[in-house]
């Protein structure tokens, strides 16, 4: 049986090829893939089924959280919204190669920052199978290797997958497929972490626990973030009409998604009945409120709001009046998680007050904060949102995937003739691209 640290070691020399791999190439490789899941659709749907039903009895014995197994559901729609992802990122520029900076040194001496893969990449995921063709495919385009880690509730659509996925990439002549490799269980995730010398990137993609735990047993760096706790501040001069569709659907459109809203912060000024139509409206949706007695005076509450750092992932919601924009930024940036936080005014300077203080990958004005997603911003597709402050926040997409190194062009010079009492000087020049 082969090892992590043998599909490790492969998939790294990979990683060397595809440094250097022609655009062309890398692009035949995600038709191929997008192609490969079409024709096996069936047989992916079919192992999702299988995943699904022993999800069911897990929910039934009380083993498995309801929002958990939504999200591992994968439909043909859903299927199919992938696979347009991955045709995509096709059109979607090269993003190896990008001369970021030029600088000339002296004559015949220049200095390029140009943009590079990160390396191997190793992805912890839970539940929501349409990650793995979602990030295979943005490791394509970006020229990195990838190595996945599922969840055993969706250890068969995952399975599926990939084997489809790595039958594509072994069809494209030049492709390395050993550069896609998947593993199942923990003992094998553990080994992953260890692995220092060979993964250049963890990027986990769960609940606190799983981040927690990838954070305190690896030396690789990591990016994440650990959960979505999401807030909508109403502010005094906000229209009802624009706040009750973007508040239902920020709410309900994907309860268990990581960029659903988790908290409602409705300014105290708000008229009373623009709050009570508010509130009716996300029950007449299906969601439960939660929170202290100024609100059950609005709205039906089921009780108080046990912990203000809660992501449900399902339709309830922490509800809580303050009084001002700057107690809404002072509550949000304490109890939030950096993820997305929206403001509904149409005062302008009030909504950049906001903008400017709320300390947050995403912060909207009068929009659902379920637009935070790499498909939506243009990506092509993500493989994960960071609230860290490393080199990418928010949706990573391919930008994210990619690092950058400094290519030195010369002719012979060197460091002696540009020191001492004689010392020639630099010119330090911006130039044009050499690539």
């Amino acid at each position: 049986m082969t090892t992590v640290s043998e599909l490790a070691a492969r998939a790294k020399e990979s990683s060397y090829i595809l440094a250097a791999l022609a655009p062309e190439i890398k692009d035949r490789a995600l038709n191929a893939m997008a192609c490969a899941m079409r024709v096996h659709a069936d047989e992916i749907l079919a192992a999702n089924a299988l995943d699904l039903q022993e999800a069911k009895h897990a929910v039934d014995a009380g083993k498995m959280k309801p929002a958990l197994y939504e999200r591992l559901k994968l439909t043909r729609d859903k299927l199919e919204t992938v696979i347009k992802g991955v045709e995509e990122l096709v059109a979607l520029p090269d993003p190896v190669g990008r001369v970021m900076a030029a600088t000339e040194l002296d004559e015949g001496l220049a200095l390029y920052k140009v943009s590079c893969p990160i390396g191997l990449i190793g992805v912890i995921f839970e539940a929501r199978p349409d990650v793995v063709p979602q990030i295979a495919a943005l490791a394509v385009k970006s020229g990195n290797a990838v190595v996945l880690k599922g969840g055993k509730e969706a250890a068969h659509t995952n399975e599926a997958l990939t084997r489809t996925l790595k039958n594509a990439l072994a069809s494209v002549p030049g492709y390395p497929a050993e550069s896609l490799q998947l593993i199942h269980t923990r003992e094998e995730s553990a080994q992953m972490l260890a692995l220092d010398q060979y993964f250049d990137l963890i990027i986990p993609r769960g609940g606190n626990a799983l981040i927690a735990y990838v954070k305190a047993n690896t030396k690789i760096p990591v990016l994440g973030h650990a959960d979505g706790v999401c807030h909508i501040y109403v502010a005094p001069s906000a229209d009802l009409e624009v706040a009750r569709r973007i508040c239902v659907d920020a709410k309900t459109q994907y309860p268990s998604a990581c960029n659903t809203v988790e908290t409602l912060l409705l300014d105290e000024r708000w008229p009373e009945k623009n709050k009570k139509a508010l509130l009716a409206a996300l029950v007449d949706s299906g969601v439960e409120l939660f929170g202290g007695e100024d609100i059950a005076v609005l709205g039906p509450v089921a009780g108080p709001v046990a912990d203000w750092h809660t992501e449900y992932s399902e339709k309830k919601l922490s509800v809580k009046q303050v009084k001002n924009v700057l107690e809404a930024v002072e509550h949000i940036n304490r109890f939030g998680s950096h993820h997305t936080d929206c403001i509904l005014t149409q005062e302008h300077d009030e909504a950049q007050i906001f903008m400017d203080l709320v300390d947050s990958a995403g912060v909207y004005h009068n929009a659902s904060t379920r637009f935070a997603d790499g498909y939506r911003y243009g990506f092509g597709a993500e493989v994960g949102i960071s609230t860290g402050k490393t080199h990418a926040r928010g949706p990573v997409g391919l930008e994210g995937l990619t690092i950058y190194k400094y290519k030195l062009y010369g002719n012979g010079q060197i460091v002696a003739d540009y020191v001492g009492p004689n010392a020639k000087p630099f010119t330090h020049k911006k130039i044009g691209s050499k690539q």
